[in-house]
């Protein structure tokens, strides 16, 4: 118990650091930018523009809620994937502050998936504004959005410690995760609708987290339908089955990090 509560103790200290560090990034990342943070709602609008575009008219995919669709899968596979990615990189971002003072390392991968989530709250104003726009009524299911979006955090925080710990000793590791993430992308149900697939290839599909995440958001924001103990009990067992592995391997190897920075 008093390993628990003296991790907390350091945790709160170092706080404002992690204020002070989303804050920094969020402004590194609008600096000199003239439509700054309305690149957050934009960015998603004119991605649903292309696809579409693409899908629903030139593939002919009969859902009158298609852009709805696609930007809610969107707004969860691109927490995760923009958590993870920047997480990948914390550490060797952040070596000359870690070669300088001593600050909890972790501190750096929780920074930027806690930063993905804030721009994945301003990229949800533009679900709203399209669900306006096509008539798709808003359900008062919409008040737990935050639930799949804290599973997915949750998720994205244990998976990025690890590949930051794995980043540290094996840098091309930052090149597969980029053609893995558009792997990833096209195995989760975002662009196409699951009954376009077999019943054989749905089942294979519900090994992929993302897919429950993404599922529980939907049936939040577009069904109007409150998920199951089952959905939650496998979300929350994927996100911190993940969160658990990924802190031990941190730990593990945080030790020797100084060493190939």
């Amino acid at each position: 118990m008093s390993f628990i509560t003296d991790r907390i103790v350091v945790f709160n200290k170092y706080r404002f650091l992690l204020y002070n560090l989303v804050v920094k990034d969020f402004k590194l990342k609008y600096r000199r930018s003239v439509l700054g943070v309305l690149w957050s709602m934009l960015n998603p609008l004119i991605m649903m523009f292309i696809i579409t575009v693409v899908f629903a008219n030139i593939f002919r995919f009969e859902d009158e809620w298609f852009a709805v669709y696609y930007l809610t899968g969107w707004l969860i596979f691109n927490l995760v994937v923009e958590g993870t990615t920047g997480a990948m990189g914390s550490i060797m971002g952040g070596s000359a502050l870690i070669k300088k003072v001593y600050i909890p390392k972790y501190i750096f991968p929780l920074e930027k998936c806690l930063f993905a989530l804030v721009n994945t709250i301003f990229a949800m104003i533009p679900i709203f504004a399209v669900m306006f726009f096509v008539g798709m009524p808003i359900r008062p299911t919409v008040l737990l959005f935050w639930v799949p979006m804290l599973y997915a955090l949750v998720f994205s925080i244990g998976l990025g410690l690890i590949l930051a710990t794995l980043a540290v000793f094996f840098r091309d590791i930052i090149h597969l995760y980029t053609v893995w993430t558009t792997a990833w992308m096209f195995l989760t149900p975002i662009i196409y609708p699951m009954e376009l697939l077999t019943e054989n290839m749905q089942d294979n599909l519900r090994f992929n987290p993302m897919y429950h995440f993404v599922s529980m958001y939907r049936d939040l924001m577009m069904e109007g339908t409150l998920p199951g103990l089952e959905a939650h009990l496998i979300c929350a067992g994927i996100a911190f089955v993940f969160l658990i592995v990924g802190l031990l391997v941190f730990k593990w190897k945080q030790g020797r990090f100084i060493l190939y920075m």
